[in-house]
């Protein structure tokens, strides 16, 4: 991702596009994201897809049907504080950010 900080809209949006595609090997349509998410229009749907591609979070082919993917969902923002954290920290704090970086699913190499 291009650093840009995401939205809980947009996170909830990434979450359930990644959700879906692991349940059904494919991306859901903007009206399955619409449902599953209670949006209230597919243009909200759309709306949030083209700010989630400009962000580089997702990447969608133009004009397919179901060609999302979903790029990179981790913060990049804190993969980097951890990382920074962890250059001064002690042994048993740097134990406990490891731990918590590994039940978060953060890759800090």
């Amino acid at each position: 991702m291009n650093g840009t900080k995401l939205t809980k809209k947009q996170l909830a949006v990434l979450d359930f596009i990644r959700d879906f595609m692991e349940e059904n090997g494919h991306s859901p349509s903007y009206r399955e994201i619409m449902e599953g998410l209670g949006l209230t229009s597919v243009s909200a749907v759309a709306e949030h897809i083209d700010n989630l591609v400009a962000k580089g979070a997702l990447r969608k082919v133009p004009g397919e049907a179901r060609s999302l993917e979903v790029l990179d969902y981790k913060h990049t923002e804190t993969v980097n504080l951890f990382k920074v954290k962890l250059v001064d920290a002690s042994e048993e704090d740097k134990a406990i950010l490891l731990k918590a970086a590994e039940i978060l699913g953060l890759d800090l190499e």
